[in-house]
């Protein structure tokens, strides 16, 4: 129930408000008696205190429909209420027929076709607009000169001056009982209009597909987020245009019958659905459904004139990568410049990191772009295995010549394989499994690792030798924690990617915005889109909150979350409970002395693994 205000000119309609109040408890909030002067400020008065509806009369209520927005009931005097002011009058006059002028607003008056019949009299209505106020309407009633003038406090005023006699229309308890039953039922309809729209705007937020409204003339009433995010603009830029503006392939069929059709939405090809609205047989508008076609990831790229590479194309390009941050910017700059080179490229990067992409970039823009590209990572191999995928007859050397070949993880490599690697940076040459050598072999090497090269070097896992031929074109692909714009855009694009296909509509609030910015993100990409996924799935509200992304974030990486720094202040130690698998190392490395070798066959492990998982549990 809205809030009703009733703003009067005089006294006794209050009292008669109040009387007719014991009878029915009206929902009435404010009654007060205004001057007409300032009916206007008094209205703003109550409407700033909250009240929806005001009831009012003549003149003051006319002031108040015209410069305010409230809907206003007016007090219209009942037929026998002007009875009752005409027998009055008439005992007034004391005269047989006499003329009775009628000025104020038509509104204000029942219908009085037949009054003169009825009550022998002529009466002369004399009914003020926009053009004509109610002192030149009183004063043309003087000057027709009627024997007696019917009005509010103007046209009683006026004509006291001109010595005419005048009766003030007043009203009975009638006509207000009758203006306060008309309030409710407006107050009623408005709160029944206030609920179908809330539900209307709730199933237009929540659902899962672009949504407009538009009414009989095809301009556009409102629309849903989804359809905002489709068009790539604000609901502001577009409320008010043709729907063919805005939709160029909907055609004008949309008020005759329901269709659907496949339209193309700010580069986005979705399904429509159009659906009049017809309200007793009568065209009121129309309702556009959109929903997004998902799209179907090609293979590859265009491939032409590269048949003869079976398989090993570099797909990637550096514009392919995530490269808002400053940080990233002068990666792909190094990169672009050792693109230039046919040397050898190392690779750092953390896990999730675009490592493979890089390499595909460089190789794509190097000198070796027309041959093919071969990756191979070095984990989980042991040397024989490496030996034969590696640097067999039919190994990944053989494959990629001409080429570019990416080995992955290689503080992995073992050290007889990476003597041939040596051979093969250096030299050109491939040393087969009996020893022989293959010279000639015209391979781009490039390696990777989430290691610094110093550091394989301390821990005697990577020979010297490749170390120097490996640290002149070393490029380090920062993490997603020191390119807080890249992760930014990435969250985003993930979330999109998510939405549009499942079908939802899913945003996130500031909060939760920032706590996925401050989250470390150790496995940066991958971390990203894994994390989005799982997120757009178990969302059940359109807005996802910070609480909600922190419960995620704690049901997919359980371990704690909080980091301290270390009395250098410069490190982040990651507070975690001890796995098993740590304390045995650690034990064997006691028994040991801290010997590598000697730990590593004690745990069955190749010193490489060893490095790895000390490096893993803080072992060092």
């Amino acid at each position: 129930m809205g809030k009703i205000a009733l703003l009067v000119s005089r006294e006794e309609m209050l009292y008669q408000a109040h009387n007719i109040l014991q009878e029915k408890k009206y929902e009435i909030n404010e009654m007060r008696v205004i001057k007409t002067e300032d009916a206007v400020s008094e209205a703003r008065r109550s409407i700033g205190a909250g009240a929806s509806i005001i009831i009012a009369r003549g003149l003051q209520a006319s002031l108040i429909k015209q410069y305010t927005d409230i809907p206003v009931v007016e007090i219209v005097i009942t037929a026998q209420e002007m009875a009752l002011l005409v027998n009055k009058a008439k005992q007034i006059l004391k005269k047989e027929n006499p003329v009775i002028g009628v000025v104020g607003f038509k509104n204000m008056f029942c219908d009085m076709s037949y009054f003169d019949v009825i009550h022998e009299i002529e009466m002369r209505t004399y009914f003020a607009d926009k053009s004509r106020s109610l002192e030149v309407m009183t004063k043309q009633a003087i000057k027709d000169e009627v024997d007696l003038i019917m009005g509010g406090d103007t046209a009683v005023g006026i004509a006291g001056e001109a010595g005419m006699p005048s009766l003030f229309l007043s009203n009975t308890e009638d006509s207000l009982r009758n203006a306060l039953s008309m309030a409710e039922s407006v107050d009623y309809a408005m709160g029944v209009e206030k609920r179908n729209a809330a539900q209307m705007e709730t199933l237009l937020d929540h659902s899962f597909s672009g949504v407009v409204r538009l009414d009989a003339s095809g301009i556009i009433m409102d629309l849903n987020p989804i359809m905002e995010d489709m068009l790539g603009t604000a609901k502001e830029n577009v409320l008010g245009k043709a729907a063919g503006e805005v939709f160029p392939d909907l055609g004008e069929n949309y008020g005759k019958e329901s269709y659907s059709l496949f339209m193309e939405i700010n580069r986005t090809s979705v399904f429509a659905v159009v659906a009049p609205v017809i309200i007793d047989q009568r065209l009121e508008g129309a309702i556009l459904t959109c929903h997004r076609m998902k799209k179907r990831r090609a293979p590859e790229r265009d491939l032409k004139g590269k048949g003869h590479l079976k398989g090993f194309i570099a797909l990637g390009e550096f514009d392919d990568i995530l490269q808002e941050s400053q940080a990233m910017k002068e990666c792909i700059r190094l990169a672009k410049l050792y693109a230039l080179s046919e040397k050898a490229v190392f690779i750092e990067g953390e896990a999730g990191t675009e490592k493979r992409l890089l390499a595909q970039s460089i190789h794509n823009a190097g000198l070796h772009k027309g041959g093919p590209f071969a990756a191979l990572s070095c984990e989980g191999i042991g040397d024989e295995e490496q030996l034969d995928m590696i640097f067999g007859d039919k190994g990944a050397v053989v494959q990629a010549n001409g080429g570019s070949l990416l080995l992955e993880d290689v503080q992995c490599l073992t050290r007889a394989n990476q003597y041939r690697l040596c051979q093969l940076i250096r030299y050109k040459t491939r040393l087969g499994k009996d020893g022989a050598r293959y010279p000639g072999m015209d391979v781009r090497v490039m390696v990777t690792s989430d290691v610094p090269l110093q550091e394989l070097v301390w821990y005697g896992t990577m020979r010297e030798d490749l170390y120097y031929l490996l640290s002149g074109l070393t490029v380090r692909i920062p993490p997603f924690s020191e390119r807080k714009e890249d992760l930014e855009r990435k969250l985003m694009e993930s979330i999109r990617e998510c939405c549009d296909h499942y079908s939802r509509f899913h945003v996130l609030t500031s909060g939760a915005r920032k706590l996925l910015l401050d989250y470390p993100w150790e496995g940066n990409l991958f971390q990203v889109e894994s994390f989005c996924e799982r997120l757009i799935l178990t969302a059940n509200k359109r807005s996802i909150d910070e609480g909600f992304a922190e419960q995620v974030l704690k049901e997919m990486y359980p371990r704690s979350l909080e980091s301290r720094k270390e009395e250098s202040g410069e490190e982040y130690v990651r507070k975690a409970v001890v796995p098993e698998e740590a304390e045995k190392i650690a034990e064997a490395l006691l028994r040991h002395g801290g010997n590598r070798e000697k730990t590593a066959k004690a745990l069955g492990i190749s010193k490489a693994t060893l490095w790895r998982k000390r490096k893993k549990y803080h072992l060092e």
